[in-house]
């Protein structure tokens, strides 16, 4: 029963009409070239140039930093075991009931 649902819903979302979605480009758009790919070492070297002449914003670099600092404590905060003490206690306390059994 289970799979002839399952078939019947594939079945149904196959022939399901879906929208137009190259319509909503105009042809100006569908006529553009393809964007330059660009290596990404040049980049990262003019980024790090602009941080060590200044060229960042303070509000830029505050910003940066703040969530490194966010991002950083949640690293350590998923450091911690996963399994408290207590829940880790009582789950050994069931296998050791279980194996008397």
């Amino acid at each position: 029963m289970r799979s002839l649902v399952i078939a019947l819903l594939c079945v149904t979302t196959g022939c399901t009409q879906f929208p137009e979605l190259d319509a909503t480009l105009d042809q100006a758009t569908l006529d553009a070239p393809y964007p330059d790919l660009v290596p990404l070492g040049p980049l990262l070297t003019q980024a790090d140039g602009m941080a060590q002449t200044g060229q960042t914003s303070a509000a830029a670099l505050a910003s940066f930093d703040s969530r490194l600092a966010r991002l950083r404590a949640q690293a350590n905060r998923l450091r911690g075991p996963v399994v408290d003490r207590v829940t880790r206690a009582r789950m050994a306390r069931g296998i050791n009931i279980a194996a008397l059994q």
